[in-house]
């Protein structure tokens, strides 16, 4: 992959956007020529991963994504959502043997370019940040009496929804899955942020 006169990497023809969890990989395949979703490879999905323990689902995350890259021949390039902590170091930690299962199998199967972004900066990208305090105020004088998990849950909830719509309106979809529009949505980001490795960026 070339670079431009500003050192970054070119944009490549084809991104595999990944949102991945302990349990499954969302993705969503991107031909960049016209910034179309699917263009000349047609499909977003997800990928279910098995396992009584966390390990047992890593080998199977492991096996299931090599044969899905070898399905594709391969990517040139992958821009997955960064690893970040949240409520908890078990699941961060989790996540993060997921993910190194899944950038294994792109590696054996030809993969070179691989970026990160963080969740909040490819969401604040899609108009779609934190509820602000008084965004936050409206929900909980619609819904009063609700506990702290219950508002918190359906904060959450609005922000899938917009991040769903979002996706199917700039892309003509018809996505439902709140995971597989992440994948998108991460994808979107990267079509006009190509080169900009951001990791933990603020």
């Amino acid at each position: 992959m070339t670079k431009n006169k500003w050192g970054l990497e070119m944009m490549p023809a084809t991104i595999c956007a990944i949102d991945a969890s302990t349990t499954s990989m969302a993705f969503a395949l991107f031909g960049t020529k016209n910034n179309k979703l699917g263009e000349g490879l047609g499909t977003v999905g997800k990928i279910n991963f098995e396992g009584s323990t966390n390990y047992e689902k890593v080998m199977d995350a492991a096996k299931k994504t090599k044969a899905f890259f070898e399905y594709y021949g391969g990517f040139e390039a992958i821009i997955i959502e960064h690893t970040v902590y949240m409520n908890s170091p078990k699941v961060a930690a989790d996540l993060a043997l997921v993910q190194g299962a899944i950038l294994g199998s792109a590696g054996l199967t030809g993969t070179k370019i691989i970026q990160t972004v963080a969740p909040i900066t490819w969401q604040i990208f899609l108009g779609n940040g934190k509820f602000t305090k008084d965004e936050a105020f409206v929900v909980r004088s619609q819904n009063p009496g609700k506990s702290e998990s219950w508002y918190k849950s359906h904060i959450r909830e609005i922000r899938k929804q917009k991040t769903i719509r979002f996706v199917n309106m700039q892309y003509d979809k018809t996505i439902t899955d709140n995971d597989i529009a992440d994948a998108c949505g991460i994808g979107h980001w990267a079509l006009s942020n190509w080169g900009k490795s951001t990791g933990l960026d603020k």
